[in-house]
């Protein structure tokens, strides 16, 4: 498969926004889930819209994001409108910690692993896109999204 220019720009780029280095919390895939919270703080929706609608995140580019109040860039991914009723927690979770693990030939960045990519630019290497909490955050606010 050939991606458009635009997109492995961004796939390569999107580990810019990284979280501070260190380790990753470590975690547990159960089938098409990850049962257990990464972050010892419950999520908060109000957060997690901030990153899904943040430049940092890039949600935007591929996704339609409901009542958002920003504009979409594109229409790669499915839109997000109805996302908390197809998915439990779990589910979510693993589709943003890593959604390789799901559809290998996705264009999705894994926002929360760091081997195994391919591109990473050499002063992001080591360091996931988003921190465990920010992943619970937009866990939660994807949950809302009914």
């Amino acid at each position: 498969m050939r991606w458009p220019g635009w997109l492995t720009a961004f796939i390569a780029g999107v580990a810019c926004a990284a979280a501070a280095a260190g380790e990753l919390v470590p975690y547990r895939v159960e089938g098409d889930a990850i049962r257990e919270p990464l972050a010892s703080l419950k999520g908060e929706a109000a957060r997690g819209k901030q990153v899904v609608v943040s430049r940092d995140s890039n949600c935007l580019l591929c996704h339609a994001v409901p009542d958002s109040g920003v504009r979409s860039m594109g229409n790669i991914g499915p839109p997000l409108n109805g996302v908390g009723a197809r998915f439990n927690e779990g589910q979510l979770r693993l589709r943003i910690v890593d959604s390789m693990r799901l559809n290998r030939e996705t264009i999705m960045p894994s926002y929360y692993r760091v081997d195994g990519l391919n591109r990473v630019g050499e002063v992001w290497l080591g360091k996931p896109v988003l921190t465990a909490q920010q992943i619970e955050d937009t866990v939660a606010y994807l949950l809302t999204l009914r």
